[in-house]
C-alpha cells in the first residue's frame, strides 16, 4: 500500500462510477493519493446495487464484453480478477423473440450463429459472412487501434478520417447491415447493439457494427452475484492499494484558479485540494453544474443544449416466489415496428402504445442473488428521455403493468408471482445519478459526437480536469467506460 508523504500528489474523482473506480485504481497504481467521491450511499454509479426483500437487482449493467480490460485493473496490484469474482461466459449470449412467434439464439462461435442464420434464413448466410468480415474490420481500426487513445487535437481525428470513410463512418449501423442481409429479423440481430450504449441504430455511425465482432472474439459475460460484486471487487481493490473512497459525499463544485482545476468544493463546506481531477459525473452535469458559469468555453451552456442526449429507460425489478427455467438470462422482445418505435423514442420523443424490451434473468445461472426457490429480474424499456412530455409519475404504475402482462406470453401468470418490485424512470436517472434530461448513457453516440468531437478526455479548457466514463471518448457501454481510464492514466502526468 502506498502510504501518503510530504510531495505525494492528490488526485480527486468525482464519482464511483465503473469508469471513476477504473480510473481511480490507475492513479493510485501510478503512484497519486487517490480519494473517490460519491454522492450515493452505495458506489457503483448506474452500476450499483438495489436490495429488497431478500433479493439483488443489479441497477443497470449486466453484460460484461472485453473481460481483459477488467482483469488489466486487478493486474496492477499482483492480483486476477478471479481472486475477487468469477466472470463466466453466457451462452446463448441472447434469445431475441420476434413478434411473428420465432426466435433466434444470438450463441457465441461463428458456426453457432450460421445454423441460426440458415434456419431463418438461408438466402441471407452470404450476407451474414460479408458482414462479419466488414465487423472485423471495423473492430480492428475502431477499437484495436482507437479504442484506448486519446483524440486530443482536430489533426487526431484528420488523421484517421480516412479510414473512417472508407469503413463507411457515415453510413448507419442499420444501413449497412440492411445491405448485407434482407431477412427485417436478421437486419435487426445485426444493428440493435447501438440501443445498449444509448444510440439509435438509424443514427448511429456504423463504426458501432464492430460490437458483433467484439461480442465474437471474447464473448458475453455474467458476474456472479451480479456486476454490483464487480463494483464491490474493484472497490476492495482499490482500498488495499491505499485509495480512500467516500460515500454519500456531493460534490457542488470544482474549485478553479483562473482556468486550473485546484480540488473540489464539498455540500459539506470543506473544500478539497487536487493536483488532479477527474469527473465520472454524468458529463453534461460537469461542464453545465459542476463549473463556474463561462468556465468553458468548449462546452458552455447553449453548447450543451445542442447536444443530443442518449434515451431514457423505464426499468421495473422484480422479484418472483418461482423459477421460469424456459427463460434465457438475456432475451429482447421486439414490438412489430421497428424503425417507427425508434423514431417516437428519439426524434419524435413520444411514449409509444407497444414496446421492444430487454429481460434479465440472473436465476436461470445464479442462485444468489434470490431467496431459494425464487427469481430476481428486471424488464428495461426504452423510452424518451426528459425532453419528452411526460409525467412519469403519473403513469409509470400503469405502464409497468402494461408491460409485465405483456411478457405472460413469454412467462404465464408472470405478475400473480411477484413478490417484490422497483421501478425506475428517466425522472430517478436525473436525481440520482444527476443525468443530464435523465439521460441513461449520456451523450448519444452519432457520427459527429464520436472521437474528437465527443468531450475530451483531457478537459479542453479547463487544466488539470479529465473526464471518465460514457460520456466521453470512447463512449458508453462497460469497455468504452474502462477505456476512458487507461486514456486518462497515459494523459495524467507522473509522480516522479
Amino acid at each position: 500500500m502506498m502510504e501518503e508523504c510530504e510531495g505525494t500528489k492528490k488526485a480527486v474523482v468525482i464519482g464511483a462510477g465503473l469508469g471513476g473506480l477504473a480510473t481511480a485504481i490507475r492513479l493510485q497504481a501510478k503512484g497519486y493519493d487517490t480519494e473517490v467521491l460519491e454522492l450515493n450511499d452505495r458506489p457503483g454509479g448506474r452500476a450499483c446495487v438495489y436490495e429488497q426483500d431478500g433479493f439483488r437487482f443489479d441497477a443497470g449493467p449486466t453484460i460484461l464484453t472485453a473481460p481483459f480490460l477488467i482483469d488489466e485493473l486487478f493486474a496492477l496490484g499482483d492480483r486476477r480478477t478471479h481472486d475477487y469474482v468469477d466472470i463466466v461466459p453466457c451462452d446463448p449470449f441472447y434469445r431475441v423473440v420476434f413478434t411473428d412467434g420465432s426466435e433466434i439464439n444470438y450463441r457465441g462461435g461463428k458456426e453457432n450463429l450460421l445454423k441460426e442464420i440458415r434456419r431463418l434464413s438461408p438466402s441471407d448466410e452470404a450476407g451474414f459472412e460479408r458482414f462479419a468480415r466488414f465487423s472485423e474490420r471495423v473492430f480492428k481500426r475502431g477499437f484495436i487501434d482507437l479504442a484506448d487513445q486519446p483524440f486530443k487535437s482536430i489533426w487526431d481525428m484528420a488523421k484517421v478520417a480516412p479510414d473512417m470513410m472508407k469503413l463507411q463512418a457515415y453510413r448507419s449501423v442499420y444501413d449497412v447491415a440492411a445491405s448485407y442481409v434482407k431477412d427485417p429479423r436478421l437486419r435487426f440481430i445485426f444493428s440493435f447493439h447501438p440501443l445498449f450504449i444509448g444510440g439509435s441504430p438509424f443514427q448511429t455511425s456504423a463504426l458501432y457494427a464492430m460490437v458483433h465482432h467484439l461480442e465474437l472474439k471474447w464473448g458475453v459475460h455474467y458476474c456472479m452475484g451480479g456486476t454490483g460484486k464487480l463494483v464491490e471487487a474493484l472497490v476492495k481493490h482499490f482500498e488495499k492499494l491505499g485509495g480512500k473512497l467516500r460515500l454519500s459525499c456531493g460534490v457542488t463544485q470544482i474549485a478553479l484558479e483562473g482556468n486550473k482545476a485546484t480540488g473540489v468544493h464539498l455540500d459539506t463546506g470543506e473544500k478539497i485540494d487536487a493536483d488532479v481531477v477527474v469527473s465520472n459525473a454524468d458529463v453534461a452535469t460537469t461542464y453545465g453544474k459542476l463549473l463556474p458559469a463561462g468556465a468553458s468555453r468548449r462546452w458552455n451552456a447553449d453548447k450543451l443544449r445542442r447536444t443530443e442526449y442518449s434515451m431514457g429507460l423505464f426499468i421495473i425489478y422484480f422479484g418472483l416466489d418461482k423459477k421460469y427455467d424456459s427463460l434465457e438470462q438475456h432475451t429482447i422482445v421486439l414490438s412489430e415496428r421497428y424503425r417507427e418505435l425508434i423514431n417516437d423514442i428519439f426524434k419524435r420523443k413520444i411514449l409509444a402504445e407497444d414496446f421492444s424490451l430487454y429481460l434479465f434473468n440472473p436465476s436461470k445461472i445464479d442462485p444468489s442473488v434470490a431467496p431459494e426457490g425464487c427469481s430476481a429480474c428486471y424488464v428495461l424499456s426504452p423510452v424518451p428521455n426528459l425532453q419528452a412530455d411526460i409525467d412519469w409519475e403519473k403513469i409509470k404504475e400503469s405502464y409497468a403493468d402494461k408491460i409485465l402482462a405483456s411478457l405472460e406470453k413469454l412467462c404465464p401468470d408472470l405478475r400473480k408471482h411477484i413478490v417484490s418490485k422497483k421501478i425506475i424512470t428517466p425522472v430517478d436517472f436525473q436525481s440520482r445519478f444527476q443525468a443530464w434530461d435523465g439521460n441513461a448513457f449520456s451523450i448519444a453516440p452519432t457520427l459527429f459526437q464520436s472521437a474528437w468531437f465527443r468531450p475530451h478526455n483531457q478537459s479542453e479548457d479547463i487544466e488539470n480536469l479529465y473526464i471518465a466514463g460514457a460520456g466521453t471518448h470512447p463512449g458508453a457501454g462497460v469497455p468504452g467506460v474502462l477505456c476512458s481510464a487507461k486514456i486518462i492514466e497515459k494523459l495524467v502526468p507522473g509522480v516522479g
